[in-house]
């Protein structure tokens, strides 16, 4: 859910589409609802009670990461940790995916590679690393072997905020060979090829729009906080929902977005133009 801070408190999901004609096909065996794996930040108080308290600070900070809805708390409560079955000698296509509210995560798993082939939809050249650097709304493909010792490892999501421990499987899943005994890992982590971005590649590169040649339009968007008011703005513009109801707005007569939105929501842009949208960053959790 996308209204205001819904998925917040757990109304989100991963959607998979399968591409019957999938380039990297042979590099897998097993790619099925079992190899996605989703990681999220968890509040234990509602996103709404967060936004309006004074006393939260700027951003709240989780009380923990969940690896398939399942993860542990500075409680010290052992409970259940999410599985993910292996056969050694099996190839398997993981489906990372960031369903974070805020925090972004560090991804491994302890003793096995990843080979990336798939970032937010699109085929990219082969990319092996060890650790993946995830922000929320991130999707990696990646295809994992198991090729280790029948025994159990670590499946790791170091968060930027909140607990960053593993101790007592915080931030933490199983990686659960067939034939292992069913325990808590025993594995350390050694990461020495962390993903830089810069490596990726996409298969089909299409080009910057517009060649070479400046764009006809420009538009730069500064992001800000408001503190105090808890909100974002763009070019000082926050959203602001519409004091009619769009459907009713467009019964009434209303023809184009610039009439059923509030001032400051709307930018047009003419066809056919090549158009440089400049988001220069920095805010604390802006792009």
């Amino acid at each position: 859910s996308h209204l205001s801070t819904q998925y917040c408190d757990g109304l989100r999901g991963p959607i998979v589409i399968y591409d019957p004609e999938d380039l990297f096909l042979s590099l897998y065996d097993v790619d099925d609802e079992n190899t996605i794996i989703s990681l999220t930040d968890w509040y234990h108080d509602t996103a709404p009670s967060m936004v309006i308290s004074p006393s939260i600070g700027l951003f709240p900070t989780p009380s923990s990461t969940l690896i398939n809805g399942l993860g542990r708390t500075l409680d010290g409560n052992v409970t259940p940790l999410a599985i993910i079955n292996v056969v050694q000698g099996k190839r398997y296509r993981f489906r990372l995916v960031s369903m974070a509210c805020d925090a972004n995560h560090i991804f491994s798993i302890d003793e096995h590679d990843m080979t990336i082939i798939e970032v937010d939809g699109v085929n990219h050249e082969p990319l092996t690393v060890d650790s993946i650097h995830i922000f929320a709304g991130q999707r990696y493909s990646v295809v994992v072997t198991a090729n280790q010792p029948v025994t159990n490892y670590w499946v790791r999501a170091e968060p930027n905020i909140g607990p960053t421990t593993f101790r007592g499987g915080l931030n933490s899943a199983i990686l659960h060979y067939k034939g292992a005994d069913m325990a808590d890992p025993e594995t350390i982590s050694t990461l020495s090829n962390p993903l830089d971005e810069t490596d990726l590649h996409p298969l089909d590169n299409p080009g910057v729009p517009g060649g070479s040649n400046p764009a006809d339009i420009s538009y730069y968007l500064d992001i800000r906080f408001v503190t105090g008011k808890n909100v974002y703005t763009i070019n000082n513009a926050t959203f602001t929902p519409p004091t009619v109801p769009v459907l009713l707005q467009i019964l009434s007569g209303a023809q184009s977005a610039t009439e059923l939105l509030p001032e400051g929501s709307v930018y047009v842009i003419p066809p056919n133009k090549t158009v440089e949208v400049i988001v220069p960053g920095g805010v604390a959790g802006s792009p």
